[in-house]
């Protein structure tokens, strides 16, 4: 069975995205290099519960996180499901590992100063990058969607009659978000700047850079980076960030759970939880103030 039929399996099939597809391909081929070299090259769809546990001991010596470790194997387990789907295998290694302890992190959104700050310091470039880097930031922040998700948007993802974007997110689901009237006027001041552009070469795409080209991830995170360093005093200013600031503005705001579930482009509620930390932290500090048996 061939590694290959796996990848089409969950492009085709579960819909993947091809950013998760080559995750996937290196977290196998990571483990086939240290069958070679351990095992003489058994391969991946023979392999036993105690290898798979040596590789993981390998990689936990080798400084790699618990989490980076968990993912990993998590794509293991993936293709010994494949594998047992096609009758090529029939059980699962994996089935009662339990994932290696990780740490929860808590993200610190930014605050609705520093998004204003920021706002108003890009506020000040009108040429062609300063509006794109401004639309960026306002549609970060207005929409809550994930970088790769930007970086994709097309020109035809945007409904002027409705003012609304639609995403395509994650397995290919489409949802659509409502974007309010400030992101439209830079929207619209982009576009004019875009559309006087010398070269546009991949022309169906909403953000280019300057030579015409859709923008990639990196340029993305540099962009939100620049910024935001600039007002914020935060260790990481980075896109996700953003998403983390949408969505806990939102619920501080009084935003029902299940609607910012939704705009989020989550599968279930479970994903969206980790942002009602901060929410949790301002409803403590209002009800601090606000109830009558409270000691000052």
């Amino acid at each position: 069975m061939t590694l290959d039929a796996f990848f089409d399996y969950l492009l085709l099939e579960k819909n993947y995205s091809q950013h998760t597809i080559i995750a996937y391909e290196n977290d196998l081929e990571g483990f086939q290099l240290f069958l070679n070299e351990t095992y003489d090259g058994d391969a991946i769809a023979a392999v036993n519960y105690a290898q798979i546990r040596q590789w993981i001991v390998f990689l936990v010596d080798d400084g790699v996180s618990n989490r980076t470790v968990n993912r990993k194997v998590s794509a293991l387990s993936t293709y010994f499901k494949y594998l047992q789907k096609v009758e090529a295998r029939k059980d699962n290694p994996l089935q009662k590992h339990r994932a290696l302890k990780v740490e929860k992190k808590v993200q610190i959104p930014f605050s609705e100063d520093e998004l204003s700050n920021t706002i108003k310091l890009i506020s000040q470039e009108d040429d062609f990058e300063g509006l794109r880097d401004r639309l960026i930031v306002e549609l970060f922040y207005a929409t809550g969607i994930r970088r790769i998700e930007l970086v994709d948007l097309k020109l035809n993802a945007i409904d002027y009659g409705n003012n609304t974007l639609k995403v395509l997110g994650k397995r290919n689901k489409e949802r659509f978000i409502p974007l309010i009237d400030t992101v439209m006027q830079t929207l619209k001041a982009y576009l004019n700047h875009r559309n006087r552009l010398e070269i546009i070469v991949d022309s169906d795409y909403l953000f280019l850079t300057k030579k015409g080209l859709k923008i990639y991830e990196m340029l993305v995170y540099r962009i939100i980076n620049k910024y935001f360093s600039r007002t914020s005093s935060k260790l990481k200013c980075s896109p996700h960030v953003l998403r983390h600031s949408f969505a806990t503005h939102l619920l501080n705001g009084g935003a029902d759970l299940n609607a910012v579930k939704e705009l989020l482009g989550h599968s279930s509620l479970a994903a969206t939880q980790v942002y009602t930390h901060n929410s949790i932290a301002e409803l403590k500090k209002v009800y601090a103030k606000a109830h009558p048996r409270n000691t000052k």
